[in-house]
C-alpha cells in the first residue's frame, strides 16, 4: 500500500507538504495559458506579415503603373479643306502625314528648319494615322474643322508626366534640351493636356508604349473563358454526378477518383505541353487561337470543377434524395430534379473560382503561342488572340522604358478581374446557400 501510494503520488506529481500541490496546478495553468498567448500572437504576426507584404506589392504596382492609367496630349488645328468633298477611299489615301507635320509646324511658327525633325520626334510616330481614322470615322471634321489631340512620344510623355528629371545631363536622358524647351513652350501655350487614359482600355497592342492597349487581350481572355466554361462546367458537373451517385464502388473507379485528385494538383505548364503536343500537333487546331487555349484551361480546370461539385453533392442531405425516391421518383429525376439544384450554388462558386485561376494562368498558354503580337481584336474563336497574362508577359518583356508602367497597369487590371470574379463567388455562395 505504501508503495502504490508513492508511485500515485509520484505520477501525479502531489507532495504531502500543505499548499504545495495548489500551487504546482496553478502554475501549470498559468504556463498553459502564456502558451495559448504565444500562440495566438504568433497567428497575428502571421498574418500581419502578409498583409505587409501585400500591401508592399499593391502598393509598388500602384506606384510604378498609376503613370499608365493618364496620358499627355497636345491639342492641334489641322487643315482638312482639301479633303472636302473626296470620297472615303480618296480621304484614307491621303497625304496624312504631311497634313500633321503642317499642323505641327502652326504650334512653332518660328521654327528652324534644321530643329523640325527633333519637334515632330515629340510626338507619337503613328499621329497621321490618329488623324486619319479621326476623320473617317466622322466626316463632319472636313466641314466644321477639325481639333485633335496627339499623344506625345512615350519618353516626351514621360517627361511631361514628371518621371525624367530635366536636372539630368543631356546624355542621361533621352531629350535633348531644344526639345525640352519645345515641351516647355507647347505647356506655357496650353497647348498640353493630361487626362485618363481611355486607349489602355480601348486599344489594342502596339510597338509604341504610348499606344498599346489591353483590348485585344481583354476580349481574347473573354473568348479564352467562354471555351473554358463551355467544356469544363458540364463535363465536370456529369463526372462528380457519376462518380457520386452511378459509380460502382470498384478499382476502376478508384483509379479515376485517385488521377482527378493527381491532376488537380499537376502544374499547368504541363497542360500546355499536352495542348502543344495533342492539340496542334495531332488535331491541327490553329495556332494562338482562344478555342486552342480554352481547350487547355477547359482541361486544367475540370478536376477541380468535379472535386468542388461532389463535395457540394455531399453536403446536400440524404433525406432529401430519400424523400423524392419515397414520392416514387426515379433516381435519375431525384438527382436533376432535387440534389443538383441544391448543390448548384457550391457547385458556381467552385466553378467561379476555378474560372479565376484559368484567367491568371500564362504557362500553358505561352506554349500554345497565345504570346504573339496581335494589334488587332480577335472576332472570333480562330482568330489569332493573346490573354491578359501573356499581354503582361510580352510588355514585361519589351526593352522600352514606357512598357514598365503599362506592365504594371495591368497587372493591377488583371488583379481587378480576379477580385471581382472572386467576389462573384463569395456573393452567390451567400446569396443562394440552402440551410437545413
Amino acid at each position: 500500500m505504501d508503495q502504490t501510494a508513492t508511485i500515485s503520488t509520484a505520477q501525479f506529481g502531489a507532495t504531502d507538504e500543505p499548499g504545495q500541490q495548489p500551487a504546482i496546478a496553478l502554475n501549470r495553468g498559468r504556463s498553459r495559458h502564456a502558451a495559448d498567448r504565444r500562440l495566438r500572437l504568433a497567428g497575428l504576426a502571421a498574418v500581419g506579415l502578409a498583409l505587409w507584404f501585400l500591401v508592399l506589392l499593391f502598393s509598388s504596382l500602384v506606384v510604378t503603373g498609376y503613370s499608365a492609367f493618364t496620358q499627355v496630349t497636345v491639342r492641334i488645328e489641322a487643315d482638312l479643306s482639301s479633303l472636302a468633298g473626296k470620297r472615303e477611299q480618296e480621304i484614307r489615301d491621303a497625304n496624312w502625314r504631311a497634313i500633321l507635320r503642317d499642323a505641327l509646324r502652326g504650334l512653332a511658327p518660328d521654327l528652324p528648319k534644321r530643329d523640325e525633325r527633333a519637334f515632330f520626334a515629340l510626338f507619337t510616330p503613328s499621329a497621321h494615322y490618329l488623324l486619319r481614322d479621326a476623320v473617317l470615322a466622322d466626316p463632319s471634321m472636313l466641314r466644321d474643322g477639325a481639333t485633335f489631340h496627339i499623344p506625345l512620344a512615350d519618353t516626351a510623355d514621360r517627361f511631361a508626366k514628371g518621371e525624367i528629371e530635366r536636372s539630368l545631363p543631356e546624355d542621361q536622358r533621352r531629350l535633348t534640351d531644344v526639345q525640352i524647351s519645345h515641351l516647355d513652350r507647347l505647356e506655357t501655350a496650353g497647348r498640353l493636356e493630361r487626362s485618363f487614359n481611355t486607349g489602355l482600355f480601348l486599344n489594342s497592342d502596339s510597338r509604341f508604349p504610348e499606344l498599346a492597349g489591353l483590348k485585344g487581350a481583354i476580349v481574347g481572355s473573354f473568348w479564352l473563358l467562354a471555351v473554358c466554361f463551355a467544356l469544363s462546367f458540364p463535363i465536370g458537373v456529369a463526372a462528380a454526378v457519376w462518380l457520386e451517385e452511378f459509380a460502382p464502388r470498384s478499382r476502376f473507379a478508384t483509379l479515376v477518383e485517385i488521377n482527378i485528385n493527381n491532376l488537380a494538383a499537376v502544374p499547368s505548364v504541363v497542360f500546355g505541353l499536352l495542348g502543344l503536343a495533342v492539340l496542334l500537333g495531332w488535331f491541327g487546331l490553329p495556332r494562338s487561337t482562344p478555342l486552342a487555349g480554352g481547350i487547355v484551361l477547359a482541361l486544367m480546370t475540370m478536376p477541380t470543377i468535379i472535386i468542388v461539385s461532389r463535395a457540394a453533392l455531399k453536403q446536400v442531405p440524404a433525406a432529401i434524395m430519400e424523400g423524392a425516391l419515397a414520392l416514387g421518383a426515379t433516381k435519375h429525376q431525384a438527382i436533376l430534379h432535387h440534389k443538383l439544384p441544391l448543390a448548384m450554388p457550391s457547385i458556381l462558386t467552385g466553378a467561379i473560382i476555378g474560372l479565376a485561376q484559368a484567367l491568371g494562368e500564362t504557362a500553358p498558354l505561352l506554349l500554345i503561342g497565345m504570346n504573339a503580337f496581335i494589334a488587332g481584336d480577335p472576332g472570333g474563336l480562330l482568330d489569332p488572340a493573346t490573354a491578359l497574362p501573356t499581354q503582361i508577359y510580352i510588355w514585361a518583356d519589351s526593352p522600352e522604358r514606357g512598357f514598365l508602367a503599362r506592365t504594371a497597369a495591368a497587372i493591377l487590371v488583371l488583379i481587378g478581374f480576379l477580385v471581382l470574379m472572386n467576389g462573384l463567388a463569395v456573393f452567390l455562395r451567400q446569396r443562394l446557400a440552402k440551410r437545413w
